[in-house]
């Protein structure tokens, strides 16, 4: 309901993009922490039960923490097919779970910001071959489609989160102009790709998104995460421009989560409760997602105020 605009009945939804707190919470590490030289090598019978393990631990994050969806951090997106033991973690999730959550996965193939060992080339990229770029966005795109279909056709996959990021704290990478060159045009087709097989789609950056809000919304994602207050995003302006077009995911400071006081924190949460709240059309959440280094009793922190503070009337 949150993401078609609605206000849902009790308490506010929430979930976090990931938490990888999972060795302080529950003693296990993250299955995205994981890594199975030796997969190929395993029995049928070793690779089940890490599915089962793996599939767990999603759940149980999401029941301990009262989670409305959960991400699996499944990198299918980014190869060449889909990965059958991805589905098969999906389906166990969807067993372990009686099917309880939002399920959701990686989907964004448009351009972000690059990594700092790929800046030079791309800059190069866009200044002398601009059709490339253009050309391998489209490619991107069409590939990230096609498998969709195959998630579809697998019928566990409810949502994708695209996950590119297009802001620094100061403002966009791209200019507002390049951006709706190299960018809108193949996230407007992802997007729109995406919603006609029946996905949800959120669409996360970090960073001062403000510049390009407009265009963001123009795509027509379901939500919009995370409202970075320390790229200077206000979730009272983003509410008042656009709360009635796209839900609004996020704002509790993570900055003030690691070097704010305990009353920061609690009023930073507050904030985002108070202000993203009225009409519906929200879910609670960080500005980014709880990482590794984040104190756990920080993040248990904002749940207890979104737990006394996150109701609507009944």
């Amino acid at each position: 309901m949150a993401l078609e605009g609605k206000q849902p009945p009790g308490r506010v939804p929430h979930f976090e993009l990931v938490f990888f707190l999972t060795m302080e919470a529950f003693g296990k590490i993250h299955p995205s922490h994981r890594h199975f030289e030796q997969w190929g090598q395993m029995s049928e019978t070793e690779k089940e039960l890490h599915r089962v393990d793996t599939a767990e631990i999603y759940v149980q994050i999401a029941r301990h923490y009262e989670h409305s969806a959960i991400f699996f951090q499944c990198a299918d997106i980014w190869q060449e097919r889909v990965n059958d033991d991805s589905l098969k973690i999906m389906d166990k999730i969807r067993e372990i779970s009686e099917d309880e959550y939002l399920l959701m996965i990686h989907g964004d193939r448009t351009w972000g910001l690059p990594e700092g060992n790929e800046m030079m080339e791309f800059v190069t990229k866009i200044t002398e071959k601009p059709q490339q770029l253009k050309d391998e966005a489209q490619e991107m795109i069409d590939g990230a489609l096609e498998k969709a279909v195959t998630f579809k056709k697998h019928g566990a996959l409810d949502c994708f989160a695209l996950c590119s990021d297009y802001c620094f704290n100061t403002g966009t990478f791209l200019s507002p102009e390049m951006f709706d060159e190299f960018v809108l045009p193949y996230l407007i087709q992802l997007v729109s790709g995406y919603r006609e097989q029946g996905f949800y789609v959120i669409k996360h950056s970090d960073g001062n998104i403000m510049p390009i809000l407009d265009r963001l919304v123009s795509a027509s994602p379901h939500a919009i995460h995370s409202l970075d207050p320390q790229g200077g995003v206000d979730i009272a302006e983003v509410k008042e421009l656009v709360g009635d077009k796209v839900c609004l995911i996020g704002n509790v400071n993570c900055g003030l989560m690691d070097t704010g006081t305990d009353e920061e924190v609690i009023e930073s949460a507050r904030y985002a409760l108070k202000r993203g709240m009225p009409g519906g059309g929200y879910i609670f959440s960080t500005s980014n997602c709880v990482y590794t280094g984040m104190q756990l009793k920080r993040y248990e922190l904002i749940l207890d105020v979104w737990r006394k503070e996150g109701n609507y009337p009944d």
